[in-house]
């Protein structure tokens, strides 16, 4: 299928007034997250050094490179770009946020029918259980294969 194909196909799908109408809600979002990626990189980088908690490798999460794929338009393309930066930067903050609950409060959360928990809690001492948790903090929790990365 064609750049233009793609585009058609992509446009009678959602149909071209509900793009005009989405994409500045869309792009607009741009704006809080680069705040909050220079932000969230300030804190990591300031912060994890001071704790000893190893730094978590950016170009792990954050990944722009399907602007390179000739078949996609140029519309596609920045779309793209954006949509890797955007979901990059959440998982990698993520991370982040796991690494900084690890550290500081590696307690689950109590359970529920309603919550659906990271993954990597079962690692945490259980809801309630002090003696858990005291033997959690008697551990090294620095490093990201603990929370599965």
């Amino acid at each position: 299928m064609t750049n233009v194909a793609i585009e058609r196909v992509n446009a009678r799908r959602i149909g071209a007034m509900r793009i005009i109408i989405s994409a500045p809600f869309i792009y607009a979002m741009l704006v809080p997250l680069v705040l909050f990626d220079v932000c969230l990189e300030i804190y990591h980088h300031v912060c994890f050094p001071l704790y000893g908690i190893a730094v978590v490798p950016r170009s792990r999460y954050v990944r722009i490179d399907r602007q390179r794929l000739k078949y996609l338009s140029g519309a596609s393309k920045i779309n793209c770009m954006y949509c890797g930066y955007a979901n990059g930067l959440v998982h990698y903050a993520s991370v982040i946020a796991a690494m900084t609950e690890l550290y500081w409060c590696p307690i689950q959360h109590k359970a529920g029918e309603d919550y659906s928990a990271p993954r990597y809690h079962h690692r945490f001492a259980k809801y309630n259980d002090v003696q858990a948790l005291n033997d959690m903090l008697q551990t090294e929790r620095t490093d990201p294969q603990m929370i599965g990365e």
